[in-house]
């Protein structure tokens, strides 16, 4: 058997089969960019979804931090509270009316 000495050009088939499939190869790139864009925005929906939920549990602390601080503001601000604190405290009494001395400016 004699070997046929046909000498076969790589490059030349190569690129004769993408021109005649140049179509399809443009949907392949196509399907898998539209995937790679399809994971991406997957990912950055469930990144965003993340820090939505840390912000509301942010914003309910803070809420409750807010309360919590009200209450104590009523409860320190309360008259009995101050009344008590100056008797106690600073020794302090109403005025009787023999501690009131009247001034007349002339």
């Amino acid at each position: 058997m004699s070997k046929p000495n046909t000498k076969f050009n790589l490059f030349y088939i190569l690129m004769s089969d993408l021109s005649r499939h140049l179509l399809l190869i443009i949907l392949f790139f196509l399907v898998v960019s539209s995937a790679l864009a399809v994971v991406i925005s997957a990912h950055e929906n469930r990144r965003l979804m993340i820090a939505h939920e840390q912000l509301i549990q942010e914003k309910d602390q803070l809420d409750i931090e807010w309360r919590h601080l009200i209450i104590e503001q009523s409860a320190l601000t309360e008259h009995n509270r101050i009344e008590r604190a100056v008797l106690t405290k600073l020794d302090m009494r109403r005025p009787t009316r023999e501690d009131e001395i009247l001034l007349r400016v002339k």
